[in-house]
């Protein structure tokens, strides 16, 4: 099932994924990606996708090529670019709410299901998403997230740690 593949493929990431690198890449397309054990929070989002067969490099592409003018445009780019656009955390927002998978926001853990993409503003700006997995640090406390937040892909119990932006439930 897609989504057991997404949960697993995120959880593994914590063990590929070194270091944070928000570096210009260009990627190949379809099926694009930063050298594996770098990247930034949103590659661990398409990494885990498409294990469970979802390419967002290729849906993101596709539906801003459509759609320009529904996403972003706060790096001053006039036209797609299949490299960067997935990677950025904005731009997956309004694909999610695009597609109907934005779920409400709440200040309950419960609501917070694995497989589950969550999103923050960490202020000045800076965006932040994990991918919620079917693990707890403890026995009653929420799910724990896979993000990479700046020191590689890594699993923490960090769902309230931050202001609480988008949440999306593709699966």
């Amino acid at each position: 099932m897609p989504l057991e593949r997404v949960i697993a493929a995120a959880q593994a990431e914590t063990q590929v994924t070194r270091y944070y690198d928000s570096s210009y890449v260009k990627l190949a397309y379809p099926g694009g990606d930063p050298p594996p054990d770098r990247g930034v929070c949103s590659d661990v989002i398409v990494r885990a996708f498409r294990a469970g067969g979802i390419d967002l490099q290729r849906e993101v592409h596709e539906d801003m090529a459509r759609h320009f003018a529904a996403y972003p445009h706060i790096w001053g780019l006039r036209a797609p670019d299949p490299n960067i656009d997935h990677r950025r955390v904005a731009n997956l927002m309004a694909f999610f709410t695009r597609k109907g998978k934005a779920v409400p926001i709440t200040d309950h853990p419960e609501d917070y299901r694995p497989g589950d993409i969550v999103a923050w503003d960490l202020g000045g700006g800076l965006l932040h998403m994990g991918i919620v997995v079917d693990l707890r640090a403890s026995p009653n406390g929420p799910y724990s997230l896979v993000h990479n937040i700046g020191a590689g892909a890594r699993l923490e119990d960090v769902l309230f740690d931050w202001r609480i932006i988008g949440h999306y439930r593709y699966f």
